[in-house]
């Protein structure tokens, strides 16, 4: 009796994490708030190698989930280069060779313009909302501000090639300041951190995104938000291959 009491004691002492928000509710606060209902932006993307540093600089449009379009304008020798999402189909233009390509799915994860970035990142095929199962596992701290930590594991008939992915969420902001990405033997493959919270169009985001590959620490790609607007007047129409050639 003194042992079954003991141990009913001790069982009551041990904390039971109690959450107000489901995790699906908390990613889909933070995808939307990143996303908005169309959005217009800006930004740079360092990719820094041990020997070298190179600059790559351009334009994005998104109209809800299913469009997406991204114009190079720097440097010159890439200048042009559009890629575009259309519902499921992912597209290519390079203006120097004045060829279109449709890419096949077992070129998403592979890096975007020799980057860290993955083809899948860019055009933002997989959705995470749609193609995960999230659950939230504890709560920790990143860089002074507390986090949901949520494990999303793919749905299996989803085609995402991470075999799991771990996201720390600000409790506050909504905004996703540090993820893992594990593969399907679950290893690390990548982490990625947000930093330097701005104000874009009013709304608090990481104004910085440095993505770190596990195996090669030494390098890493650096992408900046120069500036971004949401909710843009942007039709469905802006989205095709013809306007893939006269984008500017």
């Amino acid at each position: 009796m003194k042992r079954s009491l003991l141990f009913f004691t001790f069982y009551c002492l041990i904390p039971v994490f109690v959450f107000s928000q489901t995790a699906i509710e908390v990613i889909k606060k933070m995808d939307d708030k990143m996303q908005g209902n169309s959005n217009r932006s800006e930004m740079s993307m360092a990719i820094v190698r041990p020997k070298y540093t190179r600059t790559i600089e351009f334009k994005n449009w998104s109209l809800e989930r299913n469009y997406f379009m991204t114009y190079v304008t720097a440097p010159a020798s890439d200048k042009g280069q559009v890629f575009m999402k259309y519902n499921s189909e992912i597209w290519s233009y390079n203006p120097a060779i004045n060829r279109m390509i449709k890419l096949p799915p077992s070129m998403m994860s592979q890096g975007w313009m020799g980057s860290d970035y993955s083809n899948d990142d860019l055009v933002k095929q997989s959705s995470i909302v749609k193609d995960y199962n999230h659950k939230i596992v504890g709560e920790e701290t990143i860089e002074g501000r507390l986090c949901f930590k949520i494990e999303m594991i793919p749905l299996l008939e989803s085609t995402i090639v991470w075999g799991k992915v771990y996201t720390w969420v600000d409790k506050e902001l909504f905004v996703s300041l540090k993820s893992e990405y594990y593969d399907e033997e679950n290893y690390l493959v990548r982490t990625e951190l947000g930093k330097i919270i701005k104000n874009f169009d009013g709304r608090e985001l990481p104004s910085v995104i440095e993505i770190i590959p596990a195996e090669e620490p030494e390098n890493k790609t650096i992408i900046t938000i120069k500036s971004m607007d949401f909710n843009v007047d942007i039709e469905e129409s802006f989205f095709s291959q013809q306007n893939m050639k006269r984008i500017r």
